[in-house]
């Protein structure tokens, strides 16, 4: 198995023919053999699929569709186990609840259970094909030995050899509709015993469907075992629908380990259940049960036929909403949606639509051919069409094939969009319509009633998501544009200089930095150089950057040294009564004599580059501004040769949160020593590379460069 990441893009032949639901029998042999080895009670295959790829669970062992429909359709981006395995090219381990909630929260709200699991992608140097994953009960040790992570690569290469030579064969396995349940089947000759015995026993398999019922049992339930037996016990029996009962059930079945519950059967009947798990599905012992006064309210349950919801439904809509709650933009929300609720419910693709100024607006959409989508924005309120109508409407619509949307909306172009089944959501906020998202289905779809509900649910969290991420979204563009409104547009020319510049906002939150920087010309033979970062992210951060930048600018072309320049902005910040502090560098530059003097204020070191060589420039530092009104900046004097490179910059593209200021300068350094004699724009490129990358920066990045040229 290569554990490097394979291309993605690489799925396989087209147009092959694929497996018939007997051909996995071979997979379903060595998955089943390897999870006895390892003593492991639930497992899975996963395999990609789809353009773009997803992962369909195409074989499941010991746990049925009730655990594993949300999990059926996976998108790569998914922060779950078994999309990092197949993303990273490596196995994932989960050594248990506390870790699961550590690294996975939305995985661990919407299966609350103690458990470990591991996940191994299936993959040659050619291309993925998906990954396995297996289940132990909570105790086992929270590390994996060395014999189990041997029999997990065996494992794994002899599912991934399997599945290579179907495809050789010109019979690649695909997944089906839906996963295919493997289980261990075992003979037992226990009915006579069961029988003599005063309690009730019953087997339910992988699916939660009772298979066994002894007469004891059926007594115990009040119900003849005919009637029992091929029905799940919540469903068969009204009294026992609480959803408290059915994650008792979960609990057994994911954590691997007994659970029990006691319930009343109507009308004064209490009864013990205890529940045994393995991997083929759960023995259930029931008996009578006595129960003191006092804790009859502790158990009192709704023995109402119509209750609404069941354990697996409300877990599905914790999951997906866990999802909506990281989204901070507006595009966030589409790919929230489109990475982890469409593939969830096996949909297509995803268009959200807003109603703003009498019209339909296009914010977002995924999974459509390039600009079908985008002929339907700007559409009048007034048009007949599905769109419009989820727009004005706050009740959800369901078409599951082609001919009822067709039967509505004959001849509209919204039913030639190459889909097949529609779901539209409204998106209701304090009881305002302000949007509807639409799934689309490729295929027709048959949506069931928990669909429908979790679906509904699911359009509620929606739409508060987008409403927030709208705010935000309106909040960040008018704090950004402040900000640049603040710096300077371009650098001026100044001949004998040549100059380039890059600025990066901070990635948490929309707070704007107080990060600064300008170039001066003073007269044909003079410049300056000011960076500096005020503290804090916000308005009056902003604001008195930008004070701070225009008195530089005016004690600069006043004609004075570094010294003056920063004494005067430091009295000046005194003077306006601000209590926030300021770090600067300031430098002029005689391009006649090829000299700088730089005065600092608390500000990162500059670095010179010169034929190949760093020099990091500690100069004599004063206090930061605001401080002390009598500070005094002492002036550093030095030389500039034609050629070299100077690299300012604010604080954001140094400071790593644990990690040695010095030893930062020291790699940033190393980079510039090499890249230094390069273009400015690609040395600019290189030094900002890292930061670029960085997924969460918390400070703003201002990086000046400043090369010396003939003039």
């Amino acid at each position: 198995m290569s554990t490097s990441q394979p291309a993605l893009s690489r799925l396989g032949p087209s147009g092959t023919k694929p497996a018939a639901e007997g051909d996995l029998g071979a997979l379903a042999r060595i998955l089943r053999s390897a999870s006895g080895r390892l003593g492991a009670h639930l497992g899975g295959l996963y395999l990609l699929a789809g353009d773009p790829p997803v992962l369909h669970l195409t074989m499941t062992l010991g746990a049925g569709r009730q655990f594993t429909r949300p999990w059926e359709r996976v998108g790569l981006a998914a922060p779950i186990p078994v999309a990092d395995a197949v993303r990273e090219g490596r196995l994932v381990w989960v050594g248990g609840a506390a870790e699961l909630a550590r690294r996975y929260p939305r995985v661990a709200v919407a299966m609350p259970y103690a458990f470990c699991l591991a996940a191994i992608p299936l993959a040659t140097r050619q291309r993925p094909y998906g990954a396995v994953f297996l289940f132990w009960p909570a105790a086992h040790p929270a590390e994996l030995s060395k014999q189990e992570l041997d029999l997990l690569m065996e494992l794994a290469r002899g599912l991934t050899g399997e599945l290579e030579r179907a495809e050789r064969a010109g019979r690649p396995a695909r997944p089906g509709p839906k996963p295919l349940g493997v289980s261990t089947e075992r003979a037992s000759a226990l009915s006579a015993m069961t029988a003599r015995l005063p309690e009730g026993f019953c087997a339910i398999d992988q699916r939660g469907l009772l298979t066994v019922v002894t007469e004891r049992a059926a007594d115990l339930l009040g119900e003849p075992a005919d009637r029992l037996i091929g029905a799940r016990p919540w469903v068969a029996l009204p009294w026992l629908r609480d959803p408290v009962y059915e994650d008792r059930y979960r609990a057994a079945v994911i954590s691997g380990q007994p659970t029990s519950f006691v319930a009343l059967r109507p009308p004064d009947r209490w009864l013990s259940f205890r529940l045994f798990p393995d991997v083929s599905g759960l023995t259930l012992r029931i008996s009578d049960a006595e129960v003191a006064e006092h804790e009859l309210e502790a158990f009192e349950t709704a023995a109402s036929p119509d209750i609404p919801t069941r354990a697996g439904v409300l877990y599905h809509i914790l999951h997906l909403a866990g999802a909506l709650t990281e989204a901070v933009s507006v595009q966030d929300v589409v790919s929230m949606i489109s990475d982890q609720i469409v593939p969830a419910f096996g949909g297509q693709a995803v268009a959200v639509l807003l109603a703003e100024s009498g019209r339909l607006r296009i914010v977002g959409h995924r999974g459509y051919p390039p600009g079908l989508v985008d002929q339907y924005d700007s559409t009048p309120l007034t048009a007949a069409t599905p769109g419009v109508q989820a727009l004005t409407n706050p009740v959800p619509a369901f078409f599951e094939t082609r001919a009822e949307l067709e039967r509505l909306y004959p001849g509209r172009r919204e039913t030639q969009d190459g889909m097949a089944a529609w779901a539209y959501l409204p998106l209701v906020v304090s009881g305002r319509l302000i949007g509807t998202c639409v799934l689309a289905f490729a295929e027709p779809h048959r949506f069931t009633v928990d669909e429908r509900a979790v679906l509904t649910a699911l359009g509620g969290l929606i739409a508060q998501a987008l409403d927030r991420a709208r705010l935000y979204d309106t909040k960040l563009s008018l704090a950004h544009g402040l900000q640049e409104s603040l710096l300077p547009h371009a650098l001026p020319v100044v001949p004998g200089l040549e100059t380039t510049v890059r600025y990066l906002p901070c990635t948490d939150g929309m707070d704007i930095g107080g990060d600064f920087y300008d170039l001066i010309r003073i007269d044909d033979d003079t410049a300056a150089i000011v960076i500096g970062d005020v503290e804090g992210h916000n308005v009056h951060a902003a604001a008195l950057m930008g004070q701070i930048r225009t008195a530089v600018h005016a004690f600069a072309t006043a004609d004075a040294d570094p010294s003056t320049v920063l004494g005067r902005t430091n009295r000046l910040l005194f003077e306006l009564g601000t209590t926030l502090l300021a770090s600067c560098a300031y430098l002029r530059i005689d391009l006649s004599q090829r000299v700088v003097r730089l005065a600092n204020a608390g500000h990162p070191p500059p670095l010179l580059c010169t034929d190949g060589r760093v020099h990091v420039l500690r100069p004599h530092n004063g206090m930061v501004l605001n401080v002390e009104p009598t500070a005094c900046y002492p002036v550093t004097r030095i030389e500039l040769p034609i050629g070299s490179t100077m690299a300012l910059y604010t604080d954001g593209l140094v400071e790593e949160p644990g990690v040695d200021l010095d030893h930062v300068l020291d790699g940033l350094g190393s980079t510039f020593a090499r890249c230094g004699g390069e273009p400015l724009e690609q040395v600019a490129d290189t030094l900002i590379d890292h930061a670029e990358r960085s997924r969460h920066r918390t400070d703003d990045i201002a990086l000046l460069l400043v090369r010396s040229v003939r003039r």
